[in-house]
């Protein structure tokens, strides 16, 4: 071995020395066997400096993968902080404390019921609500303040009714469509969530592996667990992606993202509209909360509340400044076609059309923004009219998401004029509990729906479908009531009250 190579030698620490380094003055955690001086990055630490804090001198790793891609701290940690690997056989493990309600979740992990039990998306949500994690269900599952919005966007669709034609022959029945430019066997997309490594350890990539089993587009988050590439990597042949991005303050890191991805071969680019600030999410906030421990509010240096839960930790890059006079730049960095996700209201839909954005997302972020946002589909309803009016409805491709549970959803949309449907919770579900098997069966009974009910309603291609197949005169309303969602009622978590402490002799008798 010559000089050179002994010099470039990535050294090797022992965990004794790694564990003396766990201050807020001296804080040196370990990721992954390779051990990192995070002390200058505390107070910038998005979620606070107490979640670092708590694995200061330890293997941290456990914690940061479900919420960081793994290649963040190459990517935004200087070269000097990275002091070398560690000898794990050398790092001290703790003894994990007892904890009944971790093992009763594994015991209801052995007894989940077969994948073949799983007849319709909300199944999916009922076993993912009994057997992830507290964390991840509270992340995943939660809306803004009151979450009247997340409910209204699966009871919104209980107010429109069909109009079914009959003696129609419908024997061969195509539900190929084409969005963005790319053709797809199906009207419905994949389409961004956040932090996929929360529900399956694999992350986003299952989803891919779906995706492409199916021939459904996929929509790569910007928050995602894996990392961008590892999502890229992952996907086969010619199946399509999209980029979805929240546009950072510094806007030549927005400008590498965006351009790397369409090297990388993605087909569109989904600019999110709708979160100049990440909303207030109370069972995120609670239950990330009580994870880290209820003493955990600041430390010296550390202004950032960390009880708004995993949100608040990972978005504090976003910028609020953002604005349609950022549009033209976005025309200038990429030749993708540009889709504004977040549309709320007729007049910004139209808006879209002048800037010459190629499509809109009517959306309000699954109702985790705005409380009492209106539902996409009640947009929709609104939107397509006024585009007709004025003769713009093939200037813009206009998609919606939020609250899509079952076929007869996908199909209501796309009669009220929808180029298709973004659909997240349920795979998010469906992947938390049975993996990519789970994301395919959840698909494909989508498929067996849609062409179900096509035939029902008296259509044999996506074409066929207009807004004489529906009567929505009721969407608009919100007094009127609509029927009840069994279904939805069994599975929706509600938001409770502040939990008071144990007494000590409560403790004492736990113990």
């Amino acid at each position: 071995m010559n000089r050179e190579s002994i010099d470039t030698q990535e050294p090797v620490l022992t965990g004794a020395e790694v564990a003396r380094h766990n201050s807020k003055d001296s804080c040196w955690v370990i990721v992954h066997g390779k051990v990192y001086d995070v002390t200058e990055f505390l107070p910038e630490h998005p979620g606070g400096s107490k979640i670092i804090l708590k694995y200061a001198g330890k293997d941290a790793t456990e914690e940061f993968d479900p919420i960081h891609p793994p290649d963040t701290l190459e990517k935004y940690l200087d070269k000097s902080k990275h002091l070398g690997r560690v000898d794990m056989s050398t790092v001290q493990v703790e003894a994990k404390t007892h904890d009944p309600e971790e093992e009763a979740r594994l015991e209801r992990i052995k007894r989940m019921p077969p994948l073949e039990q799983c007849y319709n998306l909300t199944d999916f949500e009922s076993v993912a609500k009994m057997v992830m994690k507290k964390t991840a269900w509270g992340y995943y599952s939660s809306g803004a303040d009151d979450e009247i919005t997340m409910r209204e966007n699966k009871l919104a669709f209980h107010k429109i009714w069909f109009r079914p034609r009959i003696l129609v022959d419908v024997e061969n029945v195509d539900l190929s469509t084409t969005m963005l430019g790319s053709k797809c066997s199906i009207p419905f997309y994949v389409t961004a969530t956040a932090l996929g490594k929360l529900g399956n350890p694999e992350g986003e990539v299952v989803l891919t592996r779906a995706a492409h089993t199916h021939d459904v587009i996929q929509m790569i988050p910007t928050l995602a667990s894996c990392s961008f590439d590892e999502i890229v990597d992952a996907k086969k042949g010619g199946q399509v992606q999209w980029l979805q991005v929240y546009v950072n303050k510094n806007r030549e890191i927005t400008k590498g993202i965006v351009q790397n991805a369409e090297r990388r071969g993605c087909k569109g680019l989904f600019i999110t509209v709708d979160a100049p600030q990440l909303g207030r999410r109370e069972k995120d906030m609670r239950s990330k909360f009580d994870d880290v421990g209820s003493n955990v509010q600041r430390v010296d240096g550390d202004t950032v509340d960390r009880s708004q839960g995993v949100a608040r930790a990972i978005s504090s890059f976003i910028d609020p400044s953002l604005s349609w006079k950022d549009i033209p730049w976005f025309r200038k960095i990429t030749k993708m076609p540009i889709a504004l996700k977040g549309v709320q209201r007729v007049e910004d839909a139209l808006k879209a059309v002048e800037y010459g954005v190629d499509a809109i997302v009517l959306s309000n972020h699954g109702g985790r923004q705005l409380d009492t946002a209106p539902p996409g589909i009640e947009i929709l309803a609104e939107v397509m009219p006024a585009l007709r009016d004025r003769g713009w409805q093939d200037k813009i491709e206009v998609y919606i998401d939020g609250g899509i549970r079952r076929a007869t959803d996908i199909l209501k949309a796309l009669c009220l004029g929808a180029k298709g449907v973004g659909i997240g919770r349920p795979f998010l579900y469906a992947m938390s509990t049975y993996g990519q098997s789970g994301v395919e069966r959840a698909m494909q009974l989508l498929k067996d729906e849609l062409e179900m009910d096509m035939r029902l309603i008296g259509a044999s291609k996506i074409s066929d479908l207009d807004t004489t197949m529906v009567d929505y005169r009721g969407l608009s309303s919100h007094v009127v009531p609509v029927p009840g969602d069994m279904l939805g009622q069994s599975t929706y978590d509600s938001l409770v009250s502040p939990s008071f402490r144990l007494s000590p002799l409560t403790l004492k008798a736990k113990l």
